[in-house]
């Protein structure tokens, strides 16, 4: 569970809630003009820009990624892979049976050195999965991003369609107000849906993709390495070069 997104949206939620309460109501801020202007217009545009099943894909990966939040922390992927290490040293591969990593795509590379497949096989089923995986990724957060621009630019539109709403009615001055309001709503509602839902989440999964790419990568090459039977510390040594310097001395000092 991704707790800093929830937190997010719970407090923006909050904020906006009580900046609508403050200002008169929930019925002072809702247009029909607006919303159809906004949600209509934002995605007849990222239909036009997209594939259907890019689109159709980009809104359960978003949601995956958003509930599921958390990442594979390096460092334990590391320290798990080791210990594959170290059961593969004592018991050989057939070892690799009862062991249960905690990480989904590590446990698939481990079930393959246990079931005995050789390395081309191991090495380009997981990284036909990692790319198709990264895929996803890649094009959920243009779906999302898209969406995320095209928002305000109707907003906008929604605004200039309700100026001259206005503008044709000064013979009568009072829709005058009402018309600046459904004008100033279409603009507000393109700000809000983009840089409080749509743009952010675009963000979330562009992290998603960078910590995807790494772990999954390192995965590989620890897998790799148990399949070839190396020691635990040459294992460990290897995939040191994907933490960061400073945390290179914490795992040597955990593991000594």
């Amino acid at each position: 569970m991704d707790f800093a997104t929830i937190i997010g949206f719970a407090f923006g939620t909050g904020v906006l809630g009580f900046l609508i309460h403050e200002g008169g109501g929930l019925e002072r801020y809702y247009s029909e003009h607006a919303v159809l202007v906004i949600f209509g217009g934002a995605f007849a545009a990222t239909f036009i820009r997209f594939e259907l099943s890019a689109i159709l894909s980009a809104f359960p990966t978003a949601f995956k990624t958003v509930i599921k939040g958390a990442h594979s922390n390096p460092r334990d992927l590391i320290s798990e892979i080791a210990e594959m290490a170290a059961i593969v040293r004592k018991s050989g591969p057939v070892g690799l049976d009862k062991a249960n990593p905690r990480d989904a795509f590590l446990a698939k590379g481990v079930r393959y050195v246990a079931d005995g497949f050789d390395e081309n096989f191991i090495r380009e089923t997981l990284e036909r999965e990692r790319d198709l995986n990264l895929h996803r990724l890649e094009m959920a957060s243009k779906v999302f991003r898209g969406i995320g621009d095209c928002a305000p630019a109707f907003g906008m539109i929604g605004t200039l369609i309700g100026m001259v709403q206005m503008f044709a009615e000064m013979s009568d001055p009072s829709k005058l107000g009402t018309f600046m309001a459904i004008a100033l709503l279409a603009t507000l509602y393109g700000a809000v849906v983009a840089n409080f839902f749509f743009l952010p989440i675009a963000d979330k999964l562009t992290i998603k993709f960078a910590h995807d790419e790494l772990n999954q990568t390192l995965v590989i090459d620890g897998v790799l390495q148990l399949r070839a039977s190396k020691s635990p510390a040459v294992i460990k040594e290897m995939l040191l070069a994907y933490l960061p310097e400073k945390h290179r001395a914490d795992l040597l000092e955990a593991a000594a």
